[in-house]
Order: C-alpha cells, then structure tokens, then sequence
C-alpha cells in the first residue's frame, strides 16, 4: 500500500525549466503575465528565471528584468536557478526570494553540457550557497540525474549519498532530486528516496519528476512514499528536455495541472484548486501559443466529468419526454 503523506508542496519550474529550452524568444511581457497568473492560481513556489550566463541561456537574458517586473504575492516564494557563484550573486541582487543550485550526479553529463569536473560543480555550488546563506536567503540543492543517465545508465546510488555528504558538510539541509532523463523506474526512485530518509531524516528533500518513459505518475507515488516532500511540476508540460544525443529529450516535465488534480483527488493536501490551476494552464497556453499537454486540460476535472454525464442524462431525458408527449 503506498503511504501517503498528508500534505505535499507542488513547485512551479514552468518559467524556468519550460521557458530555458523553448523553442522560441518568449517576450518579457509574456513571461511576467505568466508569473502573475500563477501566483494567482496559489502555486507557493514559482521558479521565476534562470541566472545562467546569457550566452549559454539566450531565452531567459532578461533575468533581471523579469525579476524587477513581476507582481510578488504574499505568502509566494520566487526562486531563480544560479548556476555558478556569479549567477548567485545576480539573482541576490535582483531580490529572488530563494536560490537553486544545480549539479548532474552523472560526471559524464556534467563535463559534456557543463565543462566541469563533479569536484568544480561542487565547489560552485558551495559558494553559491555561502553567498546565499550571507544574504539571508533560502537555498536549495538539485541534483539532476540522480536516477539514469543516457551516457552511463542507472546512477549507482552511493554517488547520491557522497554528494548529499559533501553537501551537508556545507551546511546545505535542502535538496531535491531529479529524473532529467525520465526513464527512472518507481522501484529505484522508492528505494533512493527511502534511503535518504534513513540516512539523513533531518535534511529536506523533494522531486523533480520528468516522464519520457511515461512512468511519470508512477515514479512520483513512488518518491512520496519514499519520503519526499515536495513534487516538481511545470504548467502545461512545457519544457524539460534536457542536451541528449537524439531529440528524445523534448518529452519533459509533467503538467503541473496533472499533479494538482492527482494529488488533490488522492486527499492530500496541496494548497492549490485544481480549477485555479486548471484556468490558469489554459490561459497561459493561450499566450504561449500551444496545446497544454495534460490530462486535465483536455479531459477536464472529475467535476467536469459529472457535469457532462449529468447534462447527457437531463438531454437524454428530456429526449424522451418529448417523444411520449408526441
């Protein structure tokens, strides 16, 4: 039986994570409108930008920009990815709320797409940490392909566990891990998650799930299970295809509409109406100009549903009324 936890975060990267790989510019305007609605909706963490070097993510140059810009609810943390010690400097001064450092356990993906070794990621990511940390601000640890790479295959779990060690010994209490790829099974990411729970049950660890193999749904159960405390969606799917040697990489992150609705239909707590989230994936497709790739947005919500049945079953019966009146 899985274990449910009572309540759960779900965490907004469609800004980031679905804007960083976008097939095209997205103009500032559009992405401060995007912000805004989801903090409408009450998404309570919203990954806003990304602080990398422009020249390696040209989509979101307008960081500071789009920072300065955007209306900041109360209640709502906004989070911006810093890559390296500078990108954390940029995102203090630009006032992110909280900062996302970010390292690839497979040290074969690392030097392809970052030019690093593990060791100058990690070291990176400790100074970003130390800048954070100085400013008051709130900082999380990701560590991308925790579960499978497409150069090394399944990721032995001992390289998590001396990463999350050489973390901890910073002083770093939040992390979340990352499928990337998507092709993790619920089995691995149930027994990683657990794990870490044994191992450090005073640290804070979530889930950042990606669904090429389309095991998505069933990895994120698993992960929950497993002890994680918050899930990582992006609204309307958009994004999450990571730099990979063929184009399978385009399928990504999972709906966040999706999980609102599964999360919310299973009784645990998110915070988030699935309606809100819903209205607000259609609204946002229509600026970005696509087709939201989730369940709800094309099946619609389980009221949706009766509502339709309901309406079936009056115009059935009035169908009827008029034929014996005739």
């Amino acid at each position: 039986m899985i274990n449910f936890p009572r309540q759960t975060k779900v965490i907004e990267v469609g800004p980031r994570d679905g804007l960083q790989s976008f097939h095209r510019w997205i103009d500032t305007d559009v992405k401060v409108r995007m912000i805004d609605r989801l903090s409408d909706a009450g998404l309570p963490v919203i990954e806003a930008t990304n602080f990398a070097h422009p020249r390696a993510i040209p989509t979101l140059r307008d960081a500071e920009e789009v920072m300065a810009r955007i209306t900041r609810r109360p209640g709502t943390v906004y989070r911006a990815l810093a890559p390296n010690a500078k990108g954390a400097e940029r995102a203090v001064a630009a006032r992110a709320d909280e900062i996302l450092g970010l390292i690839t356990v497979s040290a074969t993906y690392t030097q392809k797409n970052q030019n690093m070794t593990i060791d100058q990621a990690v070291e990176q990511a400790g100074l970003a940490f130390r800048i954070a940390d100085k400013a008051g601000i709130g900082f999380v640890m990701a560590l991308g392909m925790s579960f499978w790479c497409a150069y090394e295959g399944r990721i032995p779990e001992q390289q998590v566990f001396d990463l999350l060690t050489r973390f901890r010994a910073f002083g770093i209490a939040r992390f979340y891990l990352a499928g990337s790829v998507g092709m993790e099974d619920p089995r691995h990411v149930n027994g990683l998650f657990s794990g870490i729970r044994d191992r450090w049950p005073d640290i804070e660890i979530g889930y950042h799930v990606h669904n090429l193999s389309g095991a998505g749904t069933a990895n994120l159960l698993a992960a929950l299970d497993g002890g994680a405390s918050s899930v990582e969606g992006s609204i309307c799917g958009i994004g999450g295809g990571m730099t990979l040697p063929s184009k399978l990489g385009a399928v990504g992150n999972l709906p966040t509409e999706d999980i609102v609705q599964l999360l919310n239909d299973a009784g645990v707590e998110t915070g988030i109406d699935t309606d809100a989230v819903k209205d607000a994936a259609r609204d946002i497709a229509g600026w970005l100009d696509i087709e939201p790739r989730s369940h709800v947005a094309h099946s619609g919500t389980r009221r949706d549903i009766m509502a339709s049945a309901h309406s079936h079953l009056d115009s059935h019966s009035d169908s009827h009324q008029h034929a014996q009146a005739g």
